[in-house]
């Protein structure tokens, strides 16, 4: 956490210093902890707006037992320290209490997204040998029919109601008896979350957290959301909190300070309705990905909704002047950009109450962390210069590795320094800017997809020979995926009529098999792609090619 007061950026990184127990749980953290606190257990935690309009609230209280009780039901069904747990469900306290009795169990969670296709689902149950899954009534057909095919999968809980092999996850939970429970004894570099990130080529990687993370997460939220927490504060996303935005940047860093989370369930991204969500609830901080800031941007007259946010962190892109002024003329504060990756997260950010925020860049290196500029010897270059964004280990926030997979993560490493990917330059003061991205990962929407997994989608259709896809520019998402495919049938390159019937029906055979954010949303039928002399796909000019 950050030092009481901080008058400056410089005086809160002068008097930072890392507390981070060498026996610490994030279950225990999140929740437990605030139960032991005078009328802790009765302070709102999760706070839930369902599609029809109904607000249920649960406590610190209600958390330590629903946790404690699905903890006790798991182990009861041969669920062990170590295991892996999947949660795939939307934001919602099941989310949150799946999460928490995963690690007080001492198991790993794994947040799976449940616009995750066929393909997408298989891969990550199977490569991270899940055990349990936790999902709800609309998911739990497509883990079932998955389940023959993943040996190591035998518990399948839902909310909703027992069907087939799976059990009511409430029913579950009502039964089992937590007076005897405690929580696991773990340490601080033990596991806690794999947190799945695609790369460039080939399958996603799972990253790999210990429980540490948590606390190293926390002066990265603290910064941009402008000394977080103070009273009254109440924290929304509408990212989802599969991802690591969703759950380390707000969902667990907000429940450690005992801060409520606002859940809802927007089956897709409505700025109006955004607005009167949070004036509803009275939201004060929010994590704001850059495409739904340019979506809320184009609503006018904004302060008829009575929002009264006090911060509003964002990341994923450099957000320009555009979006920084519409902030400080729209909602009164200056949104605080901040810069991380899965692997390691909020190392780079803003603190508008600190001092200025210079627009385009990604802010400075947040206490606690050391970030620079080297070269491929992993060497620290001058200000100025050009190179790649690295941050020294070791590093709370840093991941373990990738998971079953050791050679990747020690590409991943230049000596001592983790490599972004990213390139970028720091000016004499110490501010960090974005160039480019040193590998070919898509952002869209606030996503990051991999160009690799979008490709083993397209190849198995049996129209496709060969598949390529890349970013191309979009003014609402930033990127959208383009594909460049050869047809099996060579035909197809003088038909315009088969090229759209064949295009629309190749995007939808990706929709249904990864993520509907992943699809390409345009294709391009070409004869040839152009490769390296070692047989690798050229992406890059097929950006150029646009």
């Amino acid at each position: 956490m950050l030092p009481d007061s901080p008058t400056s950026w410089a005086d809160a990184r002068a008097r930072f210093r890392w507390d981070i127990p060498a026996r610490t749980n994030i279950g225990v953290d999140v929740c437990d902890r605030h139960c032991t606190a005078p009328d802790g257990a009765e302070r709102p935690a999760i706070i839930v707006e369902d599609a029809d309009g109904t607000v249920t609230t649960t406590s610190f209280g209600d958390l330590k037992d629903q946790s404690d009780r699905l903890a006790v039901a798991l182990a009861a069904r041969g669920v062990q320290r170590g295991d892996r747990v999947a949660v795939l469900l939307p934001q919602s306290v099941e989310t949150a209490v799946a999460h928490i009795a995963a690690y007080k169990l001492g198991c790993v969670a794994v947040p799976l997204f449940v616009l995750f296709g066929e393909d997408a689902l298989e891969y990550r149950l199977a490569d991270s040998g899940a055990r349990a899954v936790v999902t709800d009534a609309a998911n739990v057909g497509r883990v079932l029919d998955l389940k023959a095919r993943l040996p190591d999968l035998s518990c399948v809980l839902t909310a909703g109601g027992a069907t087939g092999a799976a059990e009511d996850l409430h029913a579950a939970m009502d039964a089992a008896d937590p007076s005897g429970f405690s929580p696991a004894d773990t340490a601080a570099d033990d596991p806690a979350v794999i947190i799945y990130t695609s790369g460039t080529t080939g399958k996603p990687k799972g990253a790999l957290h210990a429980h540490r993370v948590l606390r190293g997460h926390l002066p990265g939220v603290e910064m941009p959301h402008e000394l977080f927490p103070k009273e009254g504060d109440l924290f929304w996303t509408p990212a989802d909190w599969a991802w690591i935005g969703g759950l380390l940047d707000v969902l667990l860093p907000a429940l450690f300070h005992g801060v409520p989370v606002l859940a809802h369930r927007a089956r897709k991204f409505d700025a109006e309705e955004a607005f009167c969500l949070m004036a509803r609830h009275k939201v004060r901080n929010v994590f704001m990905p850059p495409t739904a800031l340019k979506m809320l941007r184009q609503v006018k007259d904004p302060a008829r909704f009575g929002v009264r946010l006090r911060s509003i962190g964002s990341g994923g892109e450099t957000l320009g002047r555009e979006l920084l002024d519409w902030g400080r003329d729209a909602l009164g504060l200056t949104i605080n950009e901040f810069y991380g990756q899965t692997e390691c997260n909020l190392v780079l950010g803003n603190c508008a109450g600190l001092g200025e925020v210079r627009e385009g860049s990604m802010g400075r290196a947040i206490p606690g962390h050391t970030v620079a500029i080297i070269d491929d010897t992993g060497t620290e270059l001058p200000a100025g210069s050009d190179g790649h964004i690295a941050v020294k280990a070791p590093d709370p926030v840093m991941f373990l590795g990738y998971w079953n997979k050791p050679e990747a993560t020690a590409e991943k490493f230049i000596g001592d320094w983790l490599v972004t990917g990213d390139t970028g330059r720091m000016d004499d003061d110490g501010w960090f800017w974005f160039l480019g991205r040193a590998d070919d990962v898509i952002t869209t929407a606030g996503y990051r997809v991999g160009p690799g997994e979008v490709e083993d989608a397209l190849i198995r259709h049996p129209a496709v020979r060969l598949a390529a896809a890349v970013g191309v520019p979009d003014p609402d998402r930033t990127e959208i995926v383009k594909a460049f495919i050869v047809p099996a049938d060579t035909a197809v390159l003088d038909d315009p009529d088969r090229q759209e019937a064949l295009a629309a029906e190749i995007q939808e055979f990706v929709k249904t098999r990864m993520a509907r954010h992943a699809y390409p949303r345009r294709i391009e039928f070409v004869a040839d792609l152009p490769m390296t002399t070692t047989g690798k796909i050229q992406r890059k000019v097929l950006r150029e090619h646009g």
